[in-house]
C-alpha cells in the first residue's frame, strides 16, 4: 500500500493530476528569482519549452539567451558562478549535457563552479522528436563526473524542491526533466530530503524491491498494486537522487526481498540500475533485474507505444517481477 507516512497524492490511482517535471522547474525559479538577487538564468534559444520565460519577463537583468550555442551557454555560467551567481542553465538534454559535455566538464565539474544543469526533454518520453532528441544517455555522462550531483524527480512538485532546494548548495547538480504531463505522486506535505531514497508503496513481506526514477515510479506503483492483487507483495523505492545514492535505504530493503528491479526511462548502460548493481556489488551481491532501453535508441512515436514497445509498461514491470522471484526461488 501507498507509505502514508509521506502524504502521498491517494487518486493517483484512478484519476492522477498531470503536469510536466518542466513546470515545476519553471515555478522554482520564479520564487529563488524573488528570494535571491543572485539567481542567474541562461538557456541556448528554449526559454519556453524549458519554462524559463516566465523567468526572463519578471528579471530580464537576470536572464540571459546565449542563442544555439550550448557551449558558450556553459562557459558564460561557469564564469558566473565562480563569481558570486548560482547560474541555472536550461536546453534540451541532448544539447546539455550532451552536446557540451567537454564545455561542462572543464568550466563548470573542474572548477567546481555553482552551476545547476536542467537536462530537459529526457528520455523516450520526448516521444516524435526522435531519438536525436530522446536524451538516454544523460545520467551515465553526468553521474561520473566528480561531485555532480544528479537528481531526477518523480513529478512536478518534486522537480519545484528538487529545483528550489539545489540553490542552497554551491555544488554543481545534473538535474534532469521530462516534457509531457505525467501523473504527480506527491503533495506539497511529502517530505524532501536531497539523497535520501524514500519507500512510496510499502509491504509487510515484500519479495522483491523495486527501484524507479523519475515519472517511472508511476508504472511501478501500478504494478506493485496489480501485483498485489495478485498476492505478491513488493517495495516500491523512489530515487530521485541518482548520486548521491542513499545506500543505506536500498541495503534495508533488499536484505529482505534479496531481489531488485530496476526502472528508468534511459539505457540501462551506465543509468541508475547501474549505479545500484555498482553499489550492490561492493556490499551485498543481490539478484538484479534491469528495466530501461537494451543497448538501443528508441523511434519516433507517441509515448505510449514507446513506453510499450521498449518494455517499461507497469504490465512489464510485473512480469519482469514475477521472473525475478522465480529466479530467487530457483
Amino acid at each position: 500500500m501507498l507509505n502514508k507516512d509521506l502524504y502521498l497524492n491517494e487518486n493517483i490511482f484512478e484519476n492522477p493530476t498531470l503536469e510536466a517535471t518542466r513546470d515545476g522547474y519553471g515555478k522554482a525559479l520564479l520564487q529563488l528569482g524573488e528570494e535571491n538577487p543572485n539567481i542567474v538564468v541562461l538557456t541556448a534559444d528554449l526559454a519556453e519549452s524549458t519554462r524559463v520565460d516566465g523567468f526572463e519577463k519578471k528579471f530580464p537583468d537576470r536572464f540571459f539567451d546565449c542563442g544555439v550555442a550550448e557551449q558558450n551557454m556553459a562557459a558564460i555560467a561557469a564564469g558566473l558562478g565562480v563569481s558570486g551567481k548560482t547560474a541555472y542553465i536550461s536546453s534540451y538534454a541532448v544539447f546539455s549535457p550532451g552536446k557540451n559535455w567537454e564545455t561542462l566538464r572543464t568550466t563548470v565539474v573542474y572548477n567546481h563552479s555553482n552551476v545547476k544543469i536542467a537536462g530537459h526533454h529526457s528520455g523516450i518520453m520526448t516521444g516524435p522528436d526522435g531519438p536525436t532528441h530522446q536524451a538516454t544517455e544523460d545520467i551515465a555522462i553526468t553521474r561520473c563526473w566528480p561531485k555532480m550531483k544528479v537528481i531526477v524527480p518523480a513529478d512536478s512538485i518534486e522537480a519545484y524542491k528538487a529545483t528550489y532546494n539545489s540553490s542552497k548548495s554551491e555544488d554543481p547538480y545534473y538535474i534532469r526533466f521530462t516534457r509531457d504531463k505525467t501523473p504527480i505522486i506527491t503533495t506539497s506535505e511529502t517530505p524532501y530530503d536531497e539523497g535520501k531514497i524514500q519507500t512510496f508503496w510499502i509491504s509487510n513481506n515484500p519479495q522483491v524491491t523495486i527501484a524507479a526514477t523519475g515519472y517511472m515510479l508511476y508504472y511501478a506503483l501500478i504494478a506493485a498494486l496489480n501485483l498485489q492483487k495478485d498476492g505478491i507483495e513488493t517495495e516500491v523505492l523512489n530515487v530521485s537522487s541518482i548520486k548521491p545514492l542513499d545506500q543505506d535505504t536500498i541495503l534495508k530493503s533488499v536484505s529482505r526481498t534479496n531481489a531488485i528491479i530496476t526502472i528508468e526511462d534511459h539505457q540501462v548502460d551506465g543509468g541508475m540500475g547501474s549505479a545500484i548493481s555498482e553499489m550492490l556489488s561492493r556490499t551485498r551481491p543481490t539478484l538484479q533485474e534491469f528495466i530501461g532501453l537494451q543497448n538501443t535508441f528508441a523511434e519516433s512515436g507517441d509515448t505510449k507505444d514507446l513506453i510499450e514497445k521498449y518494455g517499461l509498461s507497469a504490465k512489464s514491470i510485473q512480469e519482469k517481477t514475477l521472473n525475478l522471484i522465480k529466479r530467487k526461488n530457483g
